[in-house]
């Protein structure tokens, strides 16, 4: 069986990207952690890191950012820049348990939405955010503008929607904690490299 290297992931990409790697902490009421991202190298979209696993891609955690940097470094690589930036889902939570009651926090619920899309893209699980419309794109637009009150009730709607999705797929991916710089994935299945 062919072996697929950590770093060989790390340094392609899912998908043959090659962008740069940067640390993002994600803090939320369930989960939270230190992930890696990937800026789109080439024209590619950004996505967050995920390895190869025996039936769904996995996402490193790390509980700090220097063992996000060790872990990079070993693999061969190095994180773009020493500064972590940081998405509080937990407004976006909170928003979710009361929407009628609150109104929306247009920067978080901007960031997540990217968050989600590259998450579902690393994890190669598009399918689990609504596909997007012609009302995405307004509501979207709307909120990149930070003028969410102006969304029309389909637009919230469809973001709620989209938020709630994206909640979902990320308390509920399958990670690796702290993984261990030497591990290959054999059909999934971690296999110690004696490093």
């Amino acid at each position: 069986m062919a072996k697929t290297r950590t770093a060989d992931v790390l340094a392609a990409g899912r998908g043959g990207m090659n962008g740069n790697l940067y640390a993002y902490r994600v803090r939320g009421l369930g989960r939270g952690g230190v992930v890696l991202w990937n800026s789109g190298g080439d024209d590619e979209p950004d996505r967050v890191v995920a390895l190869p696993g025996a039936d769904r891609c996995r996402v490193p955690v790390f509980v700090t950012v220097r063992q996000a940097r060790v872990y990079v470094s070993r693999q061969g690589g190095w994180l773009a820049t020493s500064e972590t930036n940081t998405l509080d889902l937990t407004r976006v939570q909170q928003w979710l348990e009361n929407p009628a009651g609150r109104p929306a926090p247009s920067g978080a619920v901007l960031e997540s939405w990217n968050f989600f899309e590259d998450l579902a893209r690393g994890l190669d699980e598009a399918h689990r955010l609504p596909r997007q419309s012609a009302v995405h794109n307004s509501a979207y637009e709307k909120l990149f503008g930070d003028a969410c009150t102006a969304w029309t009730p389909v637009e919230r709607r469809a973001v709620l929607e989209l938020a709630t999705a994206g909640m979902e797929l990320w308390n509920s991916c399958p990670v690796i904690l702290k993984p261990r710089s030497s591990i290959a994935f054999d059909s999934g299945r971690g296999v110690s490299r004696g490093q």
